[in-house]
């Protein structure tokens, strides 16, 4: 069954812009690899962080919303976890919010 999910990520701010896109791509591959499509993509930019994280101050932040079944999320939350560009990351379903 499919689901509607929202995640936010950051990229580590040291990936320059070709390197980054690519990373986005790949990550967002992962959803439509296991049959899901990808919603919408809102990339807010780098952005400074209320404290350190791993000795950094800054990342950049996206916010991508996807639908997806539990295989492809369960894929796309380990490779997010392992890949040591991305920063942090969270996922919600966004299936109760709006009403399903």
């Amino acid at each position: 069954m499919m689901k509607q999910y929202e995640t936010m990520y950051i990229i580590n701010s040291s990936l320059e812009e070709a390197a980054r896109q690519e990373l986005i791509a790949q990550m967002h591959g992962i959803i439509t690899n296991h049959g899901g499509s990808i919603d919408n993509v809102d990339e807010w930019g780098m952005r400074d962080f209320a404290y350190r994280i791993d000795d950094m101050t800054k990342g950049y932040y996206v916010v991508v919303t996807f639908t997806v079944g539990v295989e492809g999320l369960n894929e796309f939350d380990r490779l997010m976890r392992i890949n040591a560009n991305v920063v942090r990351h969270m996922t919600i379903s966004t299936d109760e919010k709006n009403g399903k």
